[in-house]
This record gives C-alpha cells, structure tokens and sequence, in this order.
C-alpha cells in the first residue's frame, strides 16, 4: 500500500511521523524529494519501504515503544545511534535509543518494525519470566555472522512472501514468518538477555520477587510502602528483602524508584513529542516525586541528563 509518492516534505513529514514516530527531516542542497513511502505488511512485524529521492538528513531523537531494523537496498547513507555512527550494514535500533540518519539520493531501505511488546510476550514465554525491560540489541546486523545472514535472508524471504499473491489468502502464514524472524532476531543478535535465552544466564527469578516486581508495576502511581509490596508479594518482609538483595542485587524500593522513574521518562517523551502538555512537575508528582531536586537526581542517574534535556532532546 502507497502511503505517499511525491516531492512534499510535509507530506511525507507526517506520513513517516503516523506509522514510526515524530522526526525532523531535512532536505540537503537545492533538491526536491522525489519520494516513496509503502507499506508492504503490518502486523507483530511490519514491514514498510522508503526511499526519499534526495540527500536527506532525519532524526527521531529517541525511539518510544519499537524496534526499527534498517534493511539498506540500494545507496548509502550513515546511522548514528547515541552518537556513535554504526558501519554500513544493517542496524537494529531499540526503545530509548537516540537515532539520526543520513541518506543519499539513490538510497532506498526496508524498514522492519516490531513493537517492544512483541519481543517481550515472545522473552516471557521462553524464559517463563517477563523481562522486565525491553532488552537492547546491538545495533549493528553483521552480515559476516552466518547466524545473522541467515536472518536477513528470512527478512528477505519475508519480503517476497509479502508481496506474493498467496499473502493475502494466508494470513497464518505470515502469522508464522513473523514469529520467525522474532525468534531468529532474538537467537541471532546479541542483546542484553542472550545470556538468559541460551542458558548461561542467572536462575530465573523466584515466584515472590517476580509477584513483589510485578506489584510494583501495578501500583506505581499509588503511595506504596514495602510492607504494601511485600503483602502483594505473599512473604515476609525479610524474606522480600532478601530476594531482592539475591536475585536483583537491590533493595524493593529501589526497585519501585526505578519503575516510576522509567513511567516518568515515557511521560517526559510525550510531553516532548507533543502528545501531553504536562509540566516537569506534573510527571514528578504524579510518580511519587515530592521533591523536585531529588527527582532531577535520580533521573540523571538513570538516564545521563536531567529531565529538562530530554525535553530538548526528543523537540
């Protein structure tokens, strides 16, 4: 499906911005794009084509809620992601990750996206735990890897299925060719669970930390205390204590922070990304933050700049 084909940088300013996220585009020099935008599937795994027609220089700032896997095809171009630029070869690029892109006239890519929450359900039912965090990948898809060039050429066969006149009639197939390339990315690519996945990795948390983690997830916004967790947990407070000490190497409240502060770096995003109008104070608050000094602290902490610069960075 054609979603735009033209030379209007609004246009396809906001075509790009509906199905990825917002962005700054920038043509380069005296050009005119002369611009394709399609989208090949959507689904668990979507799959889109884009190719600008001029020197393009585009930048999302961070990544919300997906995963975007760039499948050059033609021409060149540079990813920079948290400022490092990444060889020339295929990349994977996750939530929270701060991305820019430049492209020539003659590029043209693939372009896979996959919703944080499909790599999580799939983690969860293989590790029997959830993850907790979406994991991060390096971003760089190197081909000379056979166990990654086999999953290029699954997301190429993914590809030619897609557009074959048997898609449409099998929707279970293509059901089945994502699940693949979920599993494979996951497999193939190293990210922060390949540990876990192949087995080298530590136990697989126990029932009441994962029910005390769990409850911190639930009721973030409310003013919990740790007998509060360790009642929604089901044990003792010396035992919650302990099994966050062993398993987590943290204490339950630290844990909590570390939760709401993750629920107040999605809220800045939007603010920035101008889908809320709320104030710093607003999101502090509304997580637990009584004290705004204390609140920039831990922030910086967490993320490397206070919560004034996310704002900037993600405009």
């Amino acid at each position: 499906m054609l979603l735009y084909g033209g030379d209007s940088v609004e246009q396809l300013h906001r075509a790009v911005s509906e199905r990825f996220a917002p962005h700054q585009l920038t043509v380069l020099g005296d050009q005119r794009l002369n611009a394709r935008f399609s989208c090949i599937h959507e689904g668990a795994v979507s799959l889109y084509e884009l190719g600008y027609g001029a020197d393009v220089r585009v930048h999302p700032g961070e990544l919300p809620d997906f995963y975007n896997i760039q499948l050059p095809v033609s021409g060149t171009g540079t990813v920079t992601v948290n400022g490092a630029p990444l060889p020339p070869e295929p990349s994977v690029i996750g939530p929270g990750a701060s991305v820019s892109m430049t492209w020539n006239a003659a590029a043209f890519n693939r372009i896979l996206v996959i919703p944080s929450r499909s790599l999580e359900l799939d983690l969860e039912a293989r590790l029997g735990d959830s993850p907790g965090t979406p994991p991060r990948f390096n971003p760089v898809l190197d081909s000379r890897n056979p166990a990654v060039r086999a999953w290029l050429e699954l997301a190429r066969a993914f590809h030619d299925f897609a557009v074959s006149p048997l898609a449409p009639r099998s929707p279970l197939a293509l059901g089945h060719f994502e699940r693949l390339l979920i599993d494979g990315l996951l497999d193939a690519q190293p990210h922060t669970r390949s540990d876990a996945l192949s087995g080298r990795g530590p136990t697989p948390l126990s029932t009441a930390v994962r029910r005390a983690a769990a409850f911190c997830e639930e009721h973030a916004h409310e003013a919990i205390s740790v007998a509060d967790i360790a009642r929604g947990a089901r044990v003792s407070l010396h035992s919650l204590r302990a099994g966050f000490r062993g398993q987590l190497n943290t204490t339950p409240l630290a844990f909590l922070r570390r939760v709401r502060l993750d629920n107040a770096h999605r809220d800045l995003l939007a603010v920035a990304e101008g889908r809320s109008s709320d104030t710093v104070t607003d999101i502090a608050c509304r997580w637990g933050f009584t004290h705004l000094g204390r609140f920039s602290a831990h922030y910086r902490e967490a993320y490397g700049r206070p919560p004034s610069e996310t704002l900037r960075r993600a405009s």
